[in-house]
C-alpha cells in the first residue's frame, strides 16, 4: 500500500459521512475514496455514482488499496470499528466524539502505536473561522490575561426525535456527546486539560430520554471556561464570548462552512471559509488609554486542512491533525462531567 494517492474507505453514510467526510474527502487530491460502507446504496451512489458500496467494514478491509478507514458510524460503534481496522494495518480517523470511554480511547491510542499506524479524530471545528479567530487573539495577548471564555450551541428543537440514535436511550448518545466534544475540543486545544469541571447535565423537554441540555464550567486557576448548550433556544446567545484583562471579543453566529457543504460549496470556491463583514465579532480594547471598539475580521475558516495534514502525516510528513491523545481529554472531560452533574460536586480531572 504504496504511491502518492491513498485509497480511502468510509464506514457510515448518514449526516456526517454524506455531507463532511466525503466531500472533504473528495476536495483532497491525494486522497481517493475507494468504497463506503452502507446499507442505502441508492443514497450513497446518487452522490457517487463510480464508488462501490459494500455492506460492512470487513469487506472494506479486503480490498489492499484502502489505506486509510474513515469511521462515520454510530459513536457505540467507534471503538469496534476502529480497531478492527487498526488491526488490519490501516490507518484510522474516527468521527467525533472518539469513542465513548476514556479507557476505549486509551485503547485505541496503544493499539495504533503497536501497529504502527496514524490515528486522529475528526474536530474539524477546529478550523471554524470564529474559533481560529478567538485563537489567534488569545495567542498573541490581544486580549491580555484571559479570565472568562464563554462557547454555546444554542438551537431551538422542543421536540425529540426519536429517529436519530443521538436522541435514543444508548450509550454515547445525548447533547453532550453530540454538541459537547465541540466545545471541549477547541478550549481544551486552547487552554489545554482543566483542573477541575463542575457540571449540570439534564433533559429538559418533555419526553426525552436522553440530555438535551448541559452546561459545564471547567477550572484553570483563575481562567474559568464556561461550555453551555441547549434544545429550547430561540433567541441564540453569542457563539463567543472571550474576556481579558487587556479587551473583549464577542462573537454571534455560526461558522458557515457546514451550510456552504450543504449548498454544493466546496473548498476553494471563492470565498470559501470566509464571511460577510456584518457578520464579523466585536472586539473591546483601547489604545493609548482611550477606549477603543471595533468590528475584527474573522480568520478564514479552513476544514479541507483537516484531511490535507491526514494525508501529510500518513506519507510521514508531519503530526496527524488531532492527536489522539487530545481526543481523549476531551473524552475524560465528559467522563468528568457526567459524574460532576451526577453527585453534583466538582471533579478533579487531573
Amino acid at each position: 500500500m504504496s504511491g502518492d494517492v491513498i485509497g480511502v474507505g468510509l464506514v457510515g453514510y448518514g449526516t456526517s459521512g454524506a455531507d463532511l467526510h466525503a466531500p472533504l474527502i473528495g476536495a483532497e487530491a491525494r486522497l481517493r475514496l475507494r468504497a463506503v460502507v452502507s446499507g442505502k446504496p441508492d443514497r450513497v451512489h446518487r452522490d457517487l455514482p463510480s464508488v462501490p458500496v459494500v455492506p460492512e467494514a470487513t469487506r472494506l478491509l479486503d480490498d489492499p488499496t484502502v489505506e486509510l478507514v474513515v469511521v462515520a458510524a454510530p459513536n457505540t460503534v467507534h471503538h469496534e470499528l476502529a480497531r478492527t481496522a487498526l488491526l488490519a494495518g490501516r490507518h484510522v480517523v474516527v468521527d467525533k466524539p472518539f469513542v465513548v470511554t476514556s479507557a476505549e480511547a486509551d485503547d485505541l491510542i496503544e493499539l495504533a502505536e503497536r501497529q504502527g499506524r496514524r490515528l486522529s479524530v475528526f474536530h474539524q471545528r477546529r478550523w471554524d473561522s470564529d474559533f481560529l479567530t478567538v485563537k489567534r487573539c488569545v495567542r498573541r495577548g490581544v486580549l491580555g490575561r484571559v479570565s472568562t471564555y464563554i462557547a454555546r450551541y444554542d438551537r431551538f428543537s422542543p421536540d425529540p426525535m426519536a429517529h436519530r440514535w443521538q436522541e435514543q436511550d444508548q450509550r454515547g448518545a445525548g447533547l453532550l456527546y453530540d454538541l459537547g466534544p465541540h466545545l471541549i475540543d477547541q478550549a481544551v486545544s486552547l487552554f489545554g486539560l482543566p483542573e477541575t469541571v463542575i457540571a449540570d447535565v439534564r433533559a429538559q423537554r418533555p419526553g426525552a430520554v436522553v440530555d438535551d441540555y448541559f452546561h459545564l464550567v471547567l477550572g484553570y486557576g483563575q481562567l474559568r471556561v464556561i461550555l453551555h448548550a441547549g434544545s429550547l433556544v430561540r433567541a441564540t446567545g453569542p457563539r463567543f464570548e472571550v474576556h481579558g484583562d487587556a479587551g473583549s471579543f464577542v462573537k454571534h453566529g455560526l461558522d458557515g462552512q457546514i451550510a456552504a457543504l450543504l449548498a454544493g460549496g466546496r473548498p476553494g470556491d471563492p470565498g470559501w471559509g470566509t464571511e460577510d463583514e456584518d457578520r464579523y465579532g466585536t472586539l473591546t480594547t483601547d489604545a493609548g488609554g482611550l477606549p477603543l471598539a471595533g468590528r475584527l475580521a474573522g480568520v478564514p475558516g479552513a476544514y479541507e486542512s483537516f484531511y490535507r495534514e491526514m494525508a501529510a502525516a500518513i506519507r510521514g510528513e508531519g503530526p496527524v491533525p488531532v492527536p489522539a491523545e487530545e481526543a481523549r481529554d476531551t473524552i475524560k472531560v465528559i467522563e468528568c462531567a457526567l459524574l460532576s452533574s451526577k453527585d453534583g460536586r466538582a471533579v478533579a480531572v487531573r
